[in-house]
């Protein structure tokens, strides 16, 4: 089994279900007592987050590259970062290493795709839903037409993420909400499936909240890592 290097509290609370995932995969695949080899960079989340925040994408990418290479110099011999956001700053990562970075919206895209679908409506952070960095991976790369929310519906889902499900807090109303949401861009714009393309969208909705087809992203992630590590 390889080890895998995660880069994660991005926030804690997605790298507990990252942690939680791997382990158990790796048990339903091997059995007993087997669990994954995991090295973790767990960030201050704070510091991240104020630099998404303030455009700093130069200074995360240094924070990023930094702990990547520690990874490897520790032995990792495979990257994930743990969190859909931070693939923003997947080319410079791999780029600083020799190790293959998994990426999330590669694997994301493949189950989309061998599903049949087409257009997935996009549940993410603001920059996710609005950047090129993943939705245009998905189309130019897949052929995909993901779709997203209005900019009142990215406000909603953005803070929803940042002000509740990254502190731990899971409310009703928000649930509420993210379901009107999705079945308003089904309704209205035509999307197949949904991507939960934050890794705390998974503390609030599912798959049993819809009768479309739902794209956990991290544990497709997870699935994909585990995959590489017992090849």
């Amino acid at each position: 089994m390889k080890t895998l290097g995660l880069l994660g509290g991005m926030s804690w609370e997605s790298t507990a279900i990252y942690y939680r995932l791997l382990n158990k995969i790796v048990r339903e695949r091997l059995g007993g007592l087997h669990s994954a080899k995991l090295l973790m960079w767990s960030f201050d989340f704070a510091e991240i987050a104020e630099r998404q925040h303030h455009g700093d994408w130069d200074g995360a990418g240094a924070l990023l590259t930094d702990a990547a290479r520690k990874l490897e110099a520790g032995g990792a011999e495979g990257l994930l970062l743990c969190t859909n956001t931070m693939h923003k700053l997947a080319d410079p990562v791999q780029a600083s290493v020799s190790i293959p970075l998994i990426h999330i919206a590669d694997a994301t895209a493949a189950a989309i795709r061998q599903a049949g679908l087409q257009r997935p409506a996009l549940l993410a952070t603001r920059f996710t839903m609005e950047q090129d960095f993943y939705k245009g991976r998905l189309a130019d790369k897949y052929g995909l037409s993901p779709v997203v929310p209005d900019e009142a519906g990215r406000d909603m889902v953005h803070r929803v993420i940042y002000e509740e499900l990254c502190q731990g807090v899971v409310s009703e109303a928000s649930k509420a909400a993210y379901v009107a949401e999705a079945n308003r861009l089904r309704r209205e714009e035509a999307a197949d499936s949904l991507i939960m393309g934050c890794t705390e969208i998974t503390m609030l909705i599912g798959q049993g909240d819809f009768d479309i087809p739902v794209f956990d992203t991290t544990r497709i992630h997870a699935e994909a890592a585990v995959e590489f590590a017992l090849g």
